[in-house]
């Protein structure tokens, strides 16, 4: 939360307003204190070259891969469910009849049909960091936006390298967007929607020509900083408190975020979700799905999202007759906006949830827990698409072809990215040079290669 307000008294700024009543700051999800540091780090890495990003849609609760994208329609009832496989534009792949929309752009993505390493936790954790959340190292394991935010920096001063759009879910945190680890809170992402909203941004009662008046406001400021961080972590970097200034005020994040400026007709094509938490689980954000996109296209690097709650034990597809559709035409739209702006190749798409679901359906007409196999889509990034990388047996239950392991898809995104895994290296809290991924795992050559 950024909030910026107060009353006239004497002895105070330049325009009569007292320090005291001036100025709170809090939290502004990047970790608040901390932003002059994130531009530090930016400044000593001098980001450069072209601009490479990965949107990253997490479905949090674990979705029913046999449901979505790996249909059996020769087992039995009690297994195959209710829903019928369809045709897409690539020969001999078919997916759920919900989703008509993706299937007429299946020769622009890639189904996995055999991740098979899944943790048993109801976590973010896994399908945000590559690893499980075992044997972490001092100050733990960051996710991908963080170590892209620590490599690579910003690509513009005034946006956020790392940016997560998923909102808290009540008492619910499975779609947590990322943390830093061992690389700290400068590499935190940026999350507009964990506090009071965007709103919080729009320094309330203070107008951008008064925060401007920098001859005064910036002696003010930095004393201010000092004040509220007792540990001095803010002293003798004034520089970077005048750009932390500058982020904060910049219209181009604001712009990213507000969905008025863009034409309704593309607003439109992403659907109408719901902007609320539900008894059953989270908000279905479809509207995040283009944020990702404007934010990308303003310079972030990594945008994460969680779009509603898969965890279904039961009613398992009266609930994903609801949320298909609106998944359908949220992804397809990002893909289409993606292709129409030239950004496909540039920008890496990547859809998952934590595990699958068990293939016998319950009494309860819902699936359970199932760890040993789950599936992911893969789009953009100038990758090889229109296949089908594994393959399951024939209840669903067991990877039996080609098994993929979360790190190979990581390792893929640092290649599409620019950083080769096999090289580099980020100290943890001890000093101990730590790979990106675990186990010598290599970027998918079915992808790349």
């Amino acid at each position: 939360m950024l909030s910026i307000h107060g009353s006239r008294s004497r002895g105070g700024f330049c325009d009569g307003r007292s320090r005291r009543d001036f100025l709170k700051i809090g939290g502004l999800a990047m970790g608040g204190l901390s932003l002059p540091d994130v531009l530090r780090a930016e400044a000593a890495q001098q980001a450069k070259g072209s601009h490479k990003a990965v949107i990253m849609v997490f479905l949090p609760g674990g979705p029913s891969h046999q449901d979505i994208f790996d249909l059996k329609p020769d087992a039995p009832r009690e297994i195959r469910g209710e829903f019928k496989p369809i045709g897409t534009n690539v020969d001999g792949i078919q997916i759920c009849e919900q989703l008509p929309r993706l299937a007429q752009m299946m020769d622009r993505c890639t189904l996995i049909r055999s991740m098979a390493d899944c943790d048993t936790s109801h976590d973010a954790f896994q399908c945000l960091t590559g690893r499980n959340g075992k044997r972490q190292p001092p100050g733990g394991w960051p996710a991908l936006g963080s170590i892209v935010s620590r490599l690579q920096g910003a690509v513009h001063p005034a946006m956020p390298p790392f940016v997560g759009l998923s909102p808290k879910m009540g008492h619910m945190e499975w779609a947590r967007n990322g943390e830093p680890g061992y690389l700290g809170v400068a590499h935190a992402p940026f999350q507009p929607n964990r506090g009071g909203g965007t709103d919080d941004m729009s320094l309330n009662g203070i107008t951008l020509e008064r925060l401007r008046d920098r001859a005064c406001l910036l002696k003010e400021f930095d004393q201010m900083r000092r004040d509220l961080d007792a540990s001095g972590l803010m002293e003798g970097i004034d520089a970077f408190n005048e750009q932390a200034l500058g982020v904060l005020t910049s219209p181009k994040l604001l712009q990213a975020l507000d969905l008025t400026r863009e034409d309704p007709r593309i607003v439109e094509r992403y659907g109408k979700g719901e902007n609320k938490n539900r008894d059953d689980g989270g908000p279905r954000l479809t509207d995040h799905f283009l944020a990702a996109r404007r934010l990308v296209e303003a310079g972030a690097r990594v945008v994460t999202l969680g779009f509603s709650r898969w965890d279904y034990h039961n009613d398992n597809f009266k609930q994903l007759r609801e949320d298909l559709p609106l998944l359908d035409s949220a992804l397809s739209a990002l893909l289409t906006d993606l292709h129409e702006r030239g950004m496909e190749k540039d920008v890496a798409v990547v859809v998952w949830g934590e595990f699958g679901r068990t293939p016998v359906i319950n009494e309860k007409g819902g699936r359970d827990h199932w760890p040993r196999v789950s599936c992911a889509m893969l789009a953009g990034g100038a990758m090889r698409h229109g296949q089908v990388i594994g393959a399951t047996d024939k209840l669903a239950g067991e990877a039996v072809e080609r098994p993929v392991a979360f790190g190979e898809v990581f390792a893929t995104l640092y290649h599409h990215l620019g950083i080769d895994v096999n090289k580099v290296t980020l100290p943890d809290h001890s000093g101990r040079p730590q790979y990106l991924i675990d186990g010598g795992h290599q970027p998918m050559a079915e992808l790349i290669g």
